[in-house]
């Protein structure tokens, strides 16, 4: 009964009738009641508020950067036709073949080119004939000039003598520059001849090659991602090509990242990059981008995820690099507080609080690493506040302790 209470029921009983002797007969009573209510007020002292500690403890940190982006292929092969202006007579490969290096895709008409060919047959078995009459004819040539000169050897003593008139020494010198000259033509004919070959003989190697890539064939494995060819169609170079081929089937993330995470990414690092529908898949960063849109302050990685079947390109998703790992002294976020001098926690003392300096490094969901300024062990206050000042008194309760009595009493 309060000391306020007590004097109320006084004057209530000293006004009421009779009161005064019911005073007079209680009166001792009311005064030890009222020393007793008034000691219990005295010894009465606030109590310490209670606040949620925890201690540090090592724990494994990686930091990773949030990416965006859609899926692409790691090379795409573009394939169009060698040659142009000939239809497509037959198609061998749809969207979504798998496809071999080497096989065919599509087959384009080429009796046109067979006819060319086989006339270029012909020419080339003429340059033939005419190359080994110009043989010929530069072996009969030489059998005259020899001769010729023959006779000319011979007429040269006979005139130091006197025995050959000059005017037959004069027509056997002639013979002997005639047949010289002959000499000269018949070879200049057979140059004539083999040029004339090699000239057939290029314009079939260009046939061959025309009519060989009438067979429209796939540079390398992959899969087949687009076809654009029709039947009936005239190929060309131009536009789109015929066919669009995923190389090998591998697949990677062209992914954007902010600006400030970019530093940190590198070539080499993890990656999980997840798909609407719930595919991940385990990537690593293949290429790093050394330019940043100015607009948009977005840079852009590669993020290569090989051969998956159960990927498409085009689609988007988003993925996360593991950018820093380390294992080190863990605290809640919620525990640091921020100030001009500095990071700092509310270190517990006995049932102290004190103010604590401190350096951190990586974050990991709701721990941050703590580089400086606490050992393994301490306790400190798990969910900081302004109400508490250095020196504080609190009553801690182990946050871990806490966990596990509510865990038990759920059982």
């Amino acid at each position: 009964m309060s000391k306020k209470s007590i004097l109320a029921a006084l004057f209530i009983l000293a006004g009421a009738g009779g009161g005064y002797f019911y005073w007079q007969k209680h009166q001792a009573e009311f005064a030890a009641a009222a020393a007793n209510a008034a000691l219990s007020t005295k010894d009465e002292a606030p109590k310490a508020p209670a606040i949620s500690v925890t201690r540090i403890k090592p724990s494994e940190f990686v930091e990773t950067a949030l990416v965006t982006g859609s899926l692409i292929a790691r090379e795409e092969i573009l394939v169009s036709p060698e040659i142009e202006g000939f239809r497509v007579v037959e198609l061998f490969a749809d969207e979504g073949s798998t496809v071999k290096k080497g096989q065919i895709l599509a087959r384009l008409v080429a009796e046109q080119l067979e006819a060319q060919v086989a006339q270029n047959e012909a020419n080339k078995a003429r340059a033939n004939a005419a190359i080994a009459q110009a043989k010929s004819r530069i072996t009969e040539a030489e059998a005259r000039k020899s001769e010729a000169d023959a006779q000319l050897e011979r007429a040269v003593p006979l005139k130091k003598s006197g025995y050959l008139s000059g005017s037959v020494y004069d027509q056997r010198e002639s013979a002997a520059r005639t047949s010289e000259a002959q000499v000269a033509a018949a070879r200049d004919g057979l140059t004539s001849a083999e040029a004339e070959k090699a000239q057939i003989e290029a314009q079939l190697r260009e046939l061959n090659w025309r009519r060989g890539n009438t067979e429209v064939k796939s540079p390398e494995d992959g899969i087949v991602s687009r076809r654009n060819a029709r039947l009936g169609a005239v190929a060309t170079a131009a536009g789109e090509p015929m066919f669009r081929i995923i190389a090998k089937g591998e697949i990677e993330l062209d992914a954007e990242v902010v600006e400030t995470e970019l530093v940190k990414v590198k070539e080499g690092q993890k990656a999980r990059v997840l798909v609407p529908g719930g595919d991940e898949a385990d990537g690593v960063v293949r290429l790093v981008s050394p330019e940043i849109d100015r607009t948009t302050r977005m840079g852009r990685a590669k993020i290569f995820l090989g051969a998956k079947p159960g990927l498409r390109i085009g689609a988007f998703a988003r993925g996360t690099i593991q950018t820093a790992s380390s294992r080190g002294l863990g605290a809640p976020t919620a525990a640091l507080m921020f100030d001009p001098a500095g990071t700092y926690v509310q270190l517990l003392d006995g049932d102290k609080v004190h103010r604590r300096i401190v350096k951190t490094g990586l974050v990991t969901g709701d721990l941050i690493e703590v580089t400086e300024g606490l050992n393994e062990g301490d306790t400190i206050v798990a969910r900081a506040g302004t109400f508490l000042r250095d020196g504080d008194i609190i009553r801690p309760v182990l946050l871990d302790d806490k966990i596990s009595a509510s865990a038990a009493g759920a059982n």
